[in-house]
């Protein structure tokens, strides 16, 4: 087909895959323009495409495929086609002005690209790609369109040197952040000079201006992103997120400080929010958002107080016009503006300002208007809370002489959140409107604030929350009694009601211990003492059905009142309790942990189907076991004594075979807190076990007759098995003291583990059983603090590692054979895996198994384990041990400790099974900014490190090893380096431990190296096995550089060897990690010129 044809043929298939009704004809035509774009001719096609222009869609299509292959590599083209391009774009774009807008930016995204990514390239020592406002001056200078597509050039640039694209992370975040730099240092000022200017210019225009003309209306819209994005740019690399904007700060420059000193900038933008239509003005106000939160530093005190004074009077000028803000986008820009003021100004800076009397009026009017207009824009409220939060907090540390008024106008705010939830709740029920109180992390994020906004003025706050408690709560209680109630009526008394006891719980939960004072004590005593009523209320009406709405906020309440008011801490003589034993007879803490231990157990009896209250209940209970001081109190009341007795489905619904899977996930918690309340008085008591353990041994008996009958089809058995394993789960994981695993052990083994491994065989291929019993095992042999220390005598270390041993193969070896989905691979398959590969590590690092002893008496339980992993390891795709994070956390543990311990075992695998390995641990290493997951990826990358090492260790001393007549008379128990598999492998692959040397030195020397220490210790074993290609490699660096920089390079690599022998003792290892981190300290030093580069054949991540 010729050239011709071929561009007529992409241009139907770009139309079928845009155009296109049939789904089937999408597909194909989408798969032929992947081919396309992968393919090394495509270049020269794209240019046709474009020079045709006869389809918009065949445009964006060559536009992208130019991107993809720049994107690449530089390498792929040189820097005269790369010039080339740049040109043909900015000539294309001024030639068709009235471009479809998918085009543009398609071109615009093309030359942002290109531009950054040769922004070191130079020719004839000229920066050839930095003269990006000299090349778009021509386009400002033109028509409309042209303006707009030279700001929109401008403005695509600077998100494109800001962000992090998946080319730059999966090469280098030095390079990308080395280069934000320069253009920050070089071009960013002059771009938002140039924004400033432009739209100064509109701004004296707007009278000649008609912004229902598209282009003029598109010019403003990209100005104001383009001074919006120059303020947005990420000053000092910190990739803040982007969605928590809370405490952001600008870091502006030193360079910006007259643009915000002459305080025309400021004006500027306020101007325009008053001048421009509904939708511009929210783009000025995003502006002043990020204006408003330079850093404080660049300001000394008395042009930050006038600074702030001009912000302040803007401010205080819309609010007193506010008709613009009835629009959403405004009003939420407006809100988030607010929250600025305070989270970068202090409260003593904020009260010597100009009319600060009438400005903190005006924020309250504001507030209290907005909070009573609750279903107007509710993301925007958390903006206005966090104002009047951080304000109050402050209280404390303020300085200055002039009055807050807080105290004056607070108390209105939270008077206004609280009268307009309750008066939300009827409109709710009668409108059938989506409530509030479903998004619980909106109303807790809000609680939380309202904690810190109520406790000014506190006394004002309870009075209204008594008062209002008082009239609701006596009126549930009339509606109550009254059978014919009507069921809205009933509903809207439940809503307000929940409301009330959330926000009192937020008003206790407040209560901060440096700032104590005993009157709010009392008054936090009078609010807990009507919860407990209506609770009592409540709980009598269960069995005619409950309001779950207000039992989770009877938890929430609960949780509150448990961090504040029980625990070692809390003074006995609170007058909380004081309060509480005249109204309840509630005289000490004691008795009111047997009130929330009787919720709990009445909670777990009623609320058997509602997850969500059972989870809440188990993690308040959970809470309560954990405190030293109060677990002892707990388990001397009846109410605990009644838990640990009958926990079986007659009295708790949840522990039975009707609920769903996803519900018996709460079971291990559940044991989990009673395994804590029963070690408390445990000791050596196997009686006190035994009886413990009664609903559990019967339950075990009559399943393992049931599955040697062979009656495992049935539903209920299936789910007797998860429930018994997350029991189990729950009680392994509190029973971390010596005397209580062994308890345990001896009960399960070797009565109830093959029924739990038949549940294995039979159910493999469901991951809701075997996740609890792999999680069970994995749980077994984890030596929690050291209760795995077995007598001398006792054979139960071995015993049970040949448990997780049988249970890995049985899984292991049928879970190979199921065929599964990539979109389900890792639920059905990996999941399970990645736990077999955890319990193997526990095992085998746990220190309580002589390992040594399995190959002596001819037991395969080590090797079966050991050859299980390695199948399972083979079965899975390379590119998934580092997709997936879990997979990925426990797999390279698990190889970790086998080379540390059984490198004997890792010495002995088949050639491809070890370069799997190699393989795996090769794209550990570069793990490092491959997903950004910063911990994870870390992890991984330092446990490749000591991986790697101990690989390198063993090689060497292979290779070094001298046969000297004192190890000749011991037979053969040293083999040759000839003989050795693991030297013979690295023979006929020699370039594997050279790449990996490459990528070590290259992470060290050109990337953002977290983890120096543990990159140093394998580089020295590479460097001396393979010292030949380590000069060559050196030699290329050298040679790479400039010319007045190759001395210097020289120097470092000769300092980074000396002193250095050939032997890997530890003295000599601590010298080489000395001299690398000096090397890297010059080489970085070095970097913060820009005329570094690095071999083109070392490596793609050096140079793209």
């Amino acid at each position: 087909m010729d050239e011709e044809s071929e561009v007529i043929r992409l241009e139907a298939l770009c139309k079928e895959l845009y155009e296109s009704q049939d789904a089937g004809a999408r597909a194909e035509a989408e798969k032929a323009l992947v081919s396309f774009q992968n393919s090394p001719e495509s270049l020269g096609k794209c240019q046709r495409l474009l020079d045709r222009g006869n389809s918009p869609y065949a445009q964006l299509l060559a536009t992208t495929t130019i991107t993809k292959l720049i994107s690449r590599s530089t390498q792929t083209l040189n820097l005269g086609q790369r010039i080339d391009i740049r040109n043909y774009v900015l000539t294309y774009l001024w030639s068709q002005p009235k471009l479809p807008q998918f085009v543009v930016q398609g071109l615009v995204t093309l030359f942002s690209r290109i531009t950054k990514l040769g922004w070191f390239d130079s020719e004839k020592d000229e920066f050839v790609f930095r003269a990006v406002i000299t090349d778009v001056t021509k386009f400002l200078q033109g028509s409309a369109e042209h303006c707009m597509m030279g700001v929109q050039l401008l403005s695509q640039l600077t998100c494109e040197m800001n962000q992090i694209s998946e080319a730059d992370a999966s090469r280098s975040l030095t390079k990308h952040r080395k280069i934000a730099s320069s253009f920050r240092d070089t071009q960013l000022f002059e771009i938002f000079q140039l924004s400033s200017t432009l739209l100064r210019t509109a701004l004296e225009n707007k009278n000649n201006l008609d912004f229902n003309d598209s282009a003029q209306h598109g010019l403003m819209t990209q100005l104001l992103r383009l001074a919006h994005n120059c303020l947005t740019f990420d000053f000092i690399g910190t990739s803040t997120d982007e969605s928590s904007d809370d405490l952001c700060t600008v870091q502006i420059p030193t360079a910006w400080r007259p643009a915000f000193l002459e305080y025309a900038t400021l004006q500027l933008f306020f101007d325009l929010y008053s001048s421009l239509p509904a939708s511009l003005s929210p783009l000025a106000l995003s502006c002043l958002v990020q204006i408003a939160s330079v850093r404080r530093s660049l300001f000394n005190n008395a042009e930050r107080g006038k600074f702030l004074n001009q912000l302040v009077s803007g401010v205080r000028k819309i609010l007193q016009n506010p008709q613009d803000l009835s629009d959403p986008n405004n009003y939420h820009e407006f809100c988030r503006l607010l929250a600025r003021l305070k989270s970068n100004y202090q409260l003593g800076e904020l009260v010597m300002v100009d009319n600060y009397q009438e400005s903190i009026q005006l924020m309250a009017k504001f507030t209290v208007e907005s909070l009573q207009m609750w279903q107007f824009a509710p993301n925007s409220i958390h903006y206005l809370l966090s104002l009047w939060q951080r304000m109050v907090a402050s209280v404390p540390y303020v300085k200055a002489t002039e009055p807050h008024l807080l105290e004056t106008y607070t108390p209105e705010v939270t008077h206004a959140y609280i009268t307009s939830r309750l008066e939300s709740v009827a409109v709710v029920v009668r409108d059938g409107l989506e409530d509030p109180l479903e998004d619980l992390g909106m109303v807790g994020q809000q609680l939380d604030q309202l904690s810190v906004i109520g406790r000014c003025e506190y006394s004002k706050t309870c009075q209204l929350l008594v008062q209002l408690f008082d009239t609701y709560a006596r009126e549930y209680q009339e509606l109550c009694s009254n059978h014919a109630t009507p069921e809205v009526e009933l509903k809207t008394a439940e809503g307000r009601l929940t409301w009330l006891v959330y926000i009192i719980g937020s008003a206790v939960g407040g209560r901060v211990s440096f700032n104590s004072n005993e009157d709010h004590d009392a008054m936090d005593g009078e609010l807990v003492c009507r919860v407990l009523q209506l609770m009592q209320l409540t709980d009598s009406r269960l069995s005619q059905g409950g309001c779950e709405k207000l039992e989770l906020a009877l938890l929430s309440f609960f949780e509150q009142f448990r961090k504040i008011y029980i625990g070692d801490q809390v003074q006995k003589t609170s007058k909380v309790y004081r309060r509480l034993s005249e109204v309840l007879g509630l005289n000490d803490e004691s008795m009111v942990l047997s009130v929330i231990i009787r919720k709990v157990i009445t909670n777990l009896k009623y609320w058997g189907a509602c997850e969500l209250i059972i989870s809440k209940t188990l993690q308040l209970l959970s809470d309560l076991s954990v405190g030293y001081g109060t677990v002892r109190k707990l388990v001397k009341l009846e109410e605990v004594g009644f838990l640990l007795s009958n926990h079986t489905a007659e009295h708790y619904p949840f522990l039975g075979v009707n609920v769903g899977v996803t519900e018996m996930r709460c079971r291990s918690m559940f044991y989990t807190s009673l395994g804590r309340l029963l070690m408390v008085d445990l000791g050596e008591d196997e009686d006190k076990f035994e009886a413990f353990m009664i609903p559990l041994t019967s339950a075990f008996e009559s399943l393992g007759q049931v599955l040697a009958a062979g009656g495992y089809n049935s539903e209920e058995v299936r789910k007797t098995v998860i429930g018994l394993a997350r029991d189990l789960r729950g009680i392994a994981f509190a029973f971390n003291t010596k005397t209580s695993y062994m308890m345990l052990f001896d009960w399960i083994y070797p009565t109830y583990t093959p029924i739990l491994q038949r549940a294995v065989e039979i159910w493999f291929q469901d991951p809701q059983v075997t996740t609890p019993i792999l999680k069970l095992f994995a749980e077994l042999v984890q030596n929690r603090s050291q209760r795995l220390q077995f007598d001398v005598s006792s054979p139960n270390g071995i015993l049970l590692f040949r448990e997780a041993s049988k249970i890995i193969c049985t899984y292991g070896n049928r879970i190979l054979d199921v065929i599964v989905s990539k979109d389900q691979m890792y639920p059905l398959k990996l999941k399970g895996i990645s736990i077999c590969f955890s319990m193997l590590k526990a095992a085998l690092c746990g220190s309580y198994v002589n390992f040594g002893v399995f190959r002596l008496y001819g037991d395969e339980a080590l090797d079966n384990a050991l050859n299980t992993f390695v199948k399972l390891l083979l079965s899975i795709p390379q590119t998934d041990l580092l997709d997936y994070p879990k997979l990925s956390q426990t797999y390279y543990v698990l190889l970790e400790c086998l080379a540390q311990d059984h490198m004997a075992f890792l010495a002995t695998l088949e050639p491809q099974v070890f370069l799997y390995i190699l393989a795996s641990i090769s794209e550990g290493l570069q793990a490092l900014g491959g997903n950004l997951n910063y911990f994870t990826d870390t992890m991984v990358c330092t446990g490749c490190c000591a991986t790697l090492d101990h690989i390198v260790t063993y090689l060497f001393k292979k290779v070094t090893n001298k046969v000297w007549e004192g190890k000749k008379s011991r037979g053969n128990s040293q083999t040759s380096p000839e003989n050795d598999p693991l030297v013979a492998v690295i023979k006929m692959r020699p370039e594997i431990l050279q790449q990996m040397l490459q990528t070590v030195l290259n992470i060290i020397m050109f990337e953002d190296c977290r983890n120096q220490w543990s990159m140093s210790r394998p580089l020295l074993g590479l460097i001396l096995l393979n010292e030949d290609y380590f000069q060559n490699l050196r030699d290329q660096i050298i040679a790479s550089q400039q010319a007045d920089k190759r001395a210097a390079m020289m120097t470092w690599f000769e300092n980074l060897m000396e002193g250095i022998e050939r032997n890997l003792l530890t003295k000599n290892r601590d010298r080489f990690t000395q001299n690398l981190s000096v090397f890297r300290r010059d080489i970085n030093d070095s970097l913060k010129g820009p005329n570094v580069t690095t071999a083109t054949s070392v490596n793609d991540m050096m140079t793209s």
